[in-house]
């Protein structure tokens, strides 16, 4: 199967960069699959797990905070605010913000700041979602 060339970038670092046959992550408009050879496309991504497919049922996984996703050529390049891999995630740290942010949005304060908790559960769920 053809190949294409993947870099997952944040202002701190190159997360990922290698080969793959495929990539899945969430646009805002829905799950997008990129194979080699696909159309020009750039798309801004929801907080959500992306996965690298990188040789049959190898796959690479991460926790993706937003960002954007280009395909250009043979070649995706996902710009994103933070990305973590599984060994850099904190299991436990990511179930206590889930459970706070959960607490947060059920509490209806009316100071609440209902999108930041609601950015903060997607996080979390993302974080505990590529570990899995």
């Amino acid at each position: 199967m053809s190949k294409m060339t993947v870099e997952v970038v944040t202002p701190e670092r190159v997360v990922y960069s290698g080969q793959a046959e495929m990539v899945i992550a969430r646009g805002v408009q829905g799950d997008l699959g990129i194979l080699p050879n696909h159309m020009p496309l750039v798309s801004p991504l929801k907080i959500a797990p992306v996965r690298i497919k990188t040789e049959g049922d190898k796959e690479v996984k991460m926790a993706v905070s937003g960002g954007f996703l280009e395909v250009r050529g043979d070649k995706v390049t996902i710009l994103a605010e933070t990305a973590e891999l599984p060994g850099d995630i904190d299991v436990e740290r990511a179930k206590a913000a889930k459970a706070r942010a959960e607490k947060r949005l059920a509490e209806k304060y009316a100071e609440l700041d209902v999108q930041r908790a609601e950015r903060a559960l997607q996080r979390a769920m993302a974080r505990l979602d590529v570990t899995k």
